[in-house]
C-alpha cells in the first residue's frame, strides 16, 4: 500500500468511526439552527451522508400539541430529563451503508457524557472498518469532544495511537457545512428529545398499553419531518420514563431505523479522557491528507 493510499485509508476509517459514534448516540440525526436537517454524522467524504433526519424539527411546524396527550407527553419529557442518565442498548440500520449495535451508559445532566461499546454488524462502513481489523470500538463522550478507540492495525498507521479525538466544533466545519449543528446534536441527545419530537408531530396518538421487556408501558406514535416523513414511537412506563424508542426515516442508501432501549435511570456514568500520547486528533488526520 502506498503512502497516499495508506493515509486515505486512515482518514476513511476515521470518518467511518465518526459516523458510527454519532449514529449510535444520536440516531437518525438532528436539526440545525435554521430548522433544516443534517445527516447522521455531518462529515462528508468516503462514508458521509446527507440523509434527512427523523430527529429533525419539521421545516413547516404543525400547531403545538394540546390537551391531555400534550400534558402526558410533557410529564414524560420532564421525568426523563430529570433522571439524568440511563443504560442504553440500541441497534441502527442505515440502508446499505451501515448497521451497528451499541450498549453502555449515557448521562445528560451537563451535556452528553458516557461510554458506549459499538459493534459493526454490516454495511459498507463496516467493510471499511474491517480493512484495519476493527469490528468493534469503544466510544467515550465528553462535554467538548468524543473519543473512539480503534484497533492495533489502525494504531500502527498513526504512530501507535489507538484513540481518535473528535472535537465537536472541528466537525462543524466539515464538508462545506454538512456538519452544521453537529455539536448541538451530540450535546443535546437524551431520551426526552424523542418526546419533544412527538410534541411537534401533527398526528401524535396514544396507541395503547403494551408489554415491553416485561414491563407495562404506554405506546405513543407520531410523524415528524418536512417533505420526507419520519416516524417516532416511544414506550413509557408508569414512572413516565422511556423504556423504548424507535425512529424511522430514509437515506440515500435506503431506510434508516434505530431502536433503543433504556433502563437503570440514574445510573452512575463516567467517561475518562484517554491518554494524550495514545490519541490522534481527527482534524490533524484530515490535514495529513490535505483535506
Amino acid at each position: 500500500m502506498t503512502g497516499t493510499t495508506a493515509r486515505r485509508t486512515v482518514v476513511s476509517i476515521a470518518v467511518s468511526a465518526a459516523l458510527a459514534c454519532s449514529t449510535a448516540c444520536t440516531g437518525p440525526g438532528g436539526s440545525d439552527d435554521s430548522g433544516g436537517t443534517t445527516g447522521p454524522s455531518g462529515p462528508s467524504g468516503p462514508t458521509g451522508s446527507t440523509a434527512p433526519s427523523a430527529s429533525a424539527a419539521p421545516s413547516s411546524r404543525p400547531p403545538a400539541l394540546t390537551g391531555a396527550s400534550a400534558d402526558a407527553l410533557r410529564a414524560v419529557e420532564r421525568a426523563t430529563g430529570r433522571a439524568g442518565s440511563a443504560r442504553v442498548e440500541s441497534t441502527t440500520v442505515m440502508g446499505r451503508e451501515l448497521s451497528l449495535e451499541a450498549a453502555g451508559a449515557l448521562g445528560w445532566d451537563d451535556g452528553l457524557t458516557g461510554t458506549l461499546t459499538i459493534t459493526y454488524t454490516g454495511g459498507t462502513t463496516a467493510e471499511t472498518m474491517r480493512r484495519l481489523g476493527t469490528t468493534a470500538m469503544e466510544a467515550r463522550y465528553l462535554s467538548d469532544a468524543y473519543y473512539a478507540r480503534m484497533g492495533d492495525e489502525f494504531a500502527e498507521r498513526v504512530g501507535g495511537r489507538h484513540w481518535i479525538k473528535y472535537v465537536y466544533e472541528d466537525l462543524e466545519d466539515l464538508g462545506g457545512g454538512a456538519g452544521a449543528g453537529f455539536a448541538d446534536q451530540m450535546r443535546n441527545t437524551t431520551p426526552n428529545q424523542a418526546v419533544k419530537l412527538l410534541l411537534s408531530a401533527g398526528d401524535v396518538r396514544r396507541v395503547g398499553a403494551e408489554t415491553t421487556r416485561g414491563r407495562r408501558t404506554t405506546h405513543w406514535s407520531g410523524t415528524v419531518g418536512g417533505a420526507t416523513e419520519q416516524t417516532v414511537d416511544i414506550w413509557v412506563d408508569d414512572r413516565n420514563l422511556l423504556v423504548k424508542k424507535v425512529e424511522r426515516g430514509r437515506t440515500k442508501t435506503g431506510e434508516l431505523t434505530q431502536t433503543a432501549y433504556y433502563s437503570d435511570y440514574g445510573v452512575p456514568v463516567s467517561a475518562a479522557r484517554p491518554p494524550t500520547e495514545d490519541t490522534a486528533d481527527f482534524k490533524e488526520l484530515l490535514a495529513s491528507q490535505g483535506s
